[in-house]
This record gives structure tokens, sequence and C-alpha cells, in this order.
């Protein structure tokens, strides 16, 4: 969940006090459930830009996956299905794959940034496949003056039934995390309490039935912070890990690896940055996380509050095959991966993300103007705008068709200078220089040292 102010005191008033069930039987991973066959991710999320303007979306955002690090947002990162009841726009999405193989997407139901909106309902859609969203509807989880923020779910099998867990204000004026039990995400029981610390704690993200023990990370003062349990009884989980945090972070997402015993912990900054940071572990029981290097991850353009699962081959490509990956690329720094290329005053340069407008920083790599074998970037804000050098300088112009523009506008893309996986663009009329940016500025230079190696190499992503 994004950020809000100190909750006001709101009453859970006739709350359930049955007492929980006992768990019997196996633990079986629920939320985060990893089938045989899978070997791909996809996130959803919700989008929202610095100044809340372009960039800017509440509806279901998805994006794809192979390493669960590097994003292709989907559908040109618009949104693929919007509520039509309740705020009439969603935040903190939520994607489970039930126990028959199809999902459930649940979300929070507020649109942009009015904290002060109480919904006792979360938005939910049924989906085969992600490509057609079914059975749309709100689901009430309780009949309190508070709210249900940021919902997930996750396969309790000792109950035979799923449970919601969700953010609201307790009697005591701080934030809880409640359960409801469901079978079939349409009517659901009353509430209890899931996990009161005694301080206000938000956005819980499970990982269930690992090694035998169940996992709970939440926000906390700020940071992210780990819970454990050998059950999934109500009150049963206990802190056992110190905050992880970059600056202000909340909505944990706890992803495993496919293909190796890696765990990655993923933490979302309030806004306005919305940027997100990631962490990984090899022992999710030790608690401990190390900060992956920037330039290891992307996460999809004004992405917030994800949610990540698992998919197969089949269904990756499908998505890719129904929404389309984006028409456009975004660059990232290679020596500086918190900054993307970009246009400010007709000048290219590169600056930390998020970049508002983010359409400064969105490029279309079409065939050189002077060689097709070549790539010229054309602006998506400024489609009839190039990327060109003039004395040395890269600028954003308008092409005015003469073989001069063609050639400064045209480079050829080349492995990596620094990192061969990545690339790097030599220019097309001074075959001896390449884009590297120099105090934040872009600039076509000869290349020599290690630095100017990494000055000159930079990531093609979204």
């Amino acid at each position: 969940m994004t950020p809000r102010p100190a909750p006001s005191r709101r009453h859970f008033l006739g709350m359930a006090t049955a007492t929980p069930l006992a768990v019997t039987g196996a633990l079986t991973l629920g939320a985060g459930t990893a089938y045989a066959a899978d070997s791909a991710y996809v996130m959803c999320y919700f989008t929202e830009s610095t100044s809340l303007g372009e960039g800017t979306d509440y509806g279901l955002h998805l994006a794809v996956s192979k390493d669960s690090l590097n994003w292709t947002p989907l559908n040109q990162n618009n949104p693929v299905v919007t509520p039509t009841a309740g705020a009439l726009g969603l935040r903190d999405p939520f994607i489970l794959r039930k126990q028959d193989g199809t999902f459930v997407v649940l979300a929070t139901d507020l649109k942009g940034t009015d904290w002060s909106y109480v919904s006792q309902y979360i938005h939910v859609w049924d989906s085969a496949d992600l490509r057609t969203f079914t059975g749309y509807r709100r689901l009430k989880l309780h009949d309190m003056n508070t709210h249900c923020w940021a919902p997930e779910a996750f396969w309790d099998a000792g109950r035979g039934q799923y449970a919601i867990i969700y953010s609201a204000v307790n009697s005591s004026g701080h934030n809880v995390i409640m359960v409801n039990y469901t079978t079939d995400f349409l009517t659901a029981s009353a509430p209890q309490v899931f996990f009161d610390p005694g301080y206000d704690v938000i956005d819980g993200d499970m990982a269930v039935g690992v090694n035998g023990v169940n996992y709970m990370y939440f926000k906390k003062n700020q940071t992210l912070v780990g819970t454990r349990s050998t059950s999934l009884d109500p009150g049963s989980f206990k802190e056992f890990t110190t905050g992880v945090a970059h600056g202000g972070t909340e909505a944990p997402t706890l992803v495993k690896s496919l293909t190796s015993s890696t765990w990655y912990l993923w933490g979302d900054t309030y806004t306005p940055n919305g940027v997100f940071y990631a962490w990984q572990s090899t022992d999710l029981a030790s608690g401990t996380w190390t900060a992956l290097d920037q330039k290891t991850y992307t996460q999809p353009l004004n992405s917030k509050h994800c949610g990540i699962t698992t998919i197969t081959t089949a269904q990756y490509d499908n998505l890719i095959t129904k929404w389309g990956a984006p028409a456009w690329n975004r660059l990232k720094s290679y020596n500086l991966p918190a900054r993307y290329i970009r246009h400010s005053n007709y000048i290219g340069r590169i600056d930390e993300y998020p970049i508002d407008p983010p359409s400064d920083s969105q490029w279309k790599l079409v065939p050189g103007l002077a060689d097709p074998a070549g790539v010229s970037f054309q602006s998506v804000k400024f489609p009839t705008r190039y990327l060109r050098h003039y004395n040395y300088q890269l600028q954003l112009d308008v092409n005015d068709g003469t073989s001069t523009f063609s050639a400064d506008a045209t480079f050829y893309r080349t492995a990596g200078l620094a990192d061969a996986s990545w690339a790097s663009f030599r220019s097309y009329n001074y075959p001896t220089r390449y884009i590297r940016h120099s105090n934040y500025v872009l600039r076509i230079d000869p290349i020599s040292t290690t630095t100017e190696r990494q000055d000159a190499t930079f990531r093609v992503g979204y």
C-alpha cells in the first residue's frame, strides 16, 4: 500500500470472536505456488507517476519475466482491466493461482490517494489464463468503519479454505492484519485478527509451507519485517527479523527463484518516488537479506505495489501474444543503474528514475535513418524528433530530412563495452566514438578506459 497518514481511530464493532479451527494435515504452498512446469513469472501492479499525471492509472496492469528481475509490461503498460464499481479504481493488486490452476485477482477498492475513502469491500476477478477476466465483483469483508487495504490470499490446507488477509484498523486505532476465510471468493467468513503485534502493521505477504514453516513479511515503521509460524492459526506468527529498507519502504513481495535456492524480497518506496528495491537470500529461515545491485533488476514503468506469481512458458507466451510487448524501450545506465536515458529541454542525458513525465525516457529504436542496419532513437513524446549528435553532444531535434541529420542520428548497436549482455551504440559517421554519459549528459566520445566503457554501456529494456 502506498503512504498514508496515521489512521484515525476507527473501531471494529461486532468483530467475530470464534476460536480459530486447528490446522491439520500438511501445509501446502499457497500464495506464490510454483507448479512443476512453471518457468516464468507474472507481475500485477497499478501505475503512479510523481505528479500523478501522465503514467498514472488505477487499473490492473500486468508484466511478465523469465527471471523475476527484469520485466516486460503488457498492453503497452496500459491496464488490462479496470474496476467498474466502488471507487472505480484499484491499488495493491494480487494474483493467486487457486487449487484448480485458475487465477483469482484481488485488489484494494481505492482510486488515487484519498486515504479518507473507506471501503469494506475488495475488488475480485476470476481468470482462467490472465488473458480474460470474468465474474467481476466486490467482496465485502466486514461491517466496520475501516478499510480493507492490500488484500492477499493463500490456501490453508488444514481448513480446506482460502485465507484472505488485509490491513484494517483495530479498536486501539492502529492497523492490524485481518483474515477472512472463503472457498469461492464469492462469500467470506466473519473477520478475525490474523496478526496484531501492538503497533501499526500493513501489507502482509505470505510464503506458506517452506520446509514446514510459514512466513509473513509486512511493513513496520517504514521497513519490511518478517514473522514466522509452524501453523497458519491467527495470532501464531512471531517477528524474527530486523527491518529491511531503502528509505521508507513498504509493500513486501516474496519471490522464490524457479532455478535456484534464492529468495527475493521486493519493496516499494513511498509516493512520490515509487521506486522498487530488491534483496536476496538463500535461506528464508535466517531472516537476513542482501541488497541487489540495481543493474540486476528493472521494475515496470511507474509500477506501484506489485504482486508476483509463477506461470508456465505457455502462459508466458500466450500473455505476450494476447497483450503484446511495448513498442518502446527504456535504456538504463550500466554504472549508474538508478538512471535512465531521457531528454530534458531537448538535451540527451541520464537522470534518476522516476522520470516525470515518463515519456521523456521512452524511445522507439527504429531502423537507422542513414543505414537500416543501425538504429535511431525516436522520441515517444515528440515523434518527429530523434537523438542526434551536434558538436559531439546528443540532443533531440526534428528530422529535417537531410543526409547530415540522418547520419548524426544513426548508431550501430554492439555488445556492451563493459558487459556483453548489455548494449553500446557506435556513431555512424564518427565510428571511433560511442554514446556515453559524462556529468550525466550524453555525448559521443572515443572510448578507452574502464570508466569510459562503463559510461558507454546501457541496458535496453522496458
